[in-house]
């Protein structure tokens, strides 16, 4: 079963400047440098670095030389943009995917390395013969939380007011490092799931995700602690 590698960057990033790009740690390309890196190692049919940014492009040129499955794909404008609609970038990826099956991920998951990935795609291939139709990544959440506007808790399972926290709903955060799916699913769902999600669980190390400054601070002193 075939599958590649859809990588979306986009110029303009608003909650941290040039979040792709700029140094991270001892990579002079960033988080994308850093990532593409990763992917690098995979046994995929091609790597898709999906953008409109000039910078992306210049990393992605410093390594194609040695990395002969990736691919860049200009993407328009009107789908890099803050105002883009998911649901419109979701039905374009089909139409640059060869593969029978996609695998969405970000630069944004500094510690989700090459391994992580083999075993999401492992994971991915023992779940369909299970019954599910695609897999996503999660991180599990249980702890207390809070609604404003019932003044309460909304996730304890019983009537105790202040329940031990192993003891409430377990809820899963998507973290947005993985996505596997068959391609069809998109052309005929137009999403990036399917009806049933095998739910791959991540630790907090491995599921950073950078989305404000202070998290580009944290994931970059994360990674300097434990990369090998």
């Amino acid at each position: 079963m075939s599958i590649s590698v859809f990588l979306p960057t986009r110029k303009g990033s608003e909650r941290v400047k040039n979040k792709n790009t700029r140094k991270f740690s001892d990579f002079e390309g960033g988080l994308l440098e850093l990532k593409l890196r990763h992917l690098a190692k995979l046994d995929v049919d091609e790597v898709i670095l999906s953008t409109n940014d000039e910078e992306s492009i210049a990393v992605a040129r410093n390594l194609e030389k040695d990395f002969p499955k990736l691919k860049i794909d200009i993407r328009p404008d009107y789908l890099a943009s803050s105002s883009t609609s998911l649901s419109d970038l979701i039905a374009y990826v089909p139409e640059i995917i060869k593969s029978e099956h996609i695998l969405w991920t970000h630069v944004t998951s500094p510690m989700v390395t090459h391994e992580v990935y083999e075993n999401c795609i492992e994971s991915f291939y023992e779940s369909l013969r299970s019954g599910f139709d695609s897999l996503m990544s999660v991180t599990v959440f249980q702890n207390f939380l809070w609604k404003k506007d019932l003044n309460d808790i909304i996730n304890r399972k019983g009537k105790e007011r202040w329940p031990k926290t192993q003891d409430l709903e377990v809820l899963y955060e998507i973290n947005s490092a993985v996505f596997i799916t068959p391609k069809e699913i998109y052309k005929l769902k137009r999403d990036r799931v399917g009806d049933k999600p095998f739910l791959f669980e991540m630790n907090k190390l491995t599921s950073i995700d950078v989305d404000w400054e202070e998290d580009f601070k944290i994931a970059e002193a994360v990674y300097d602690k434990f990369k090998k």
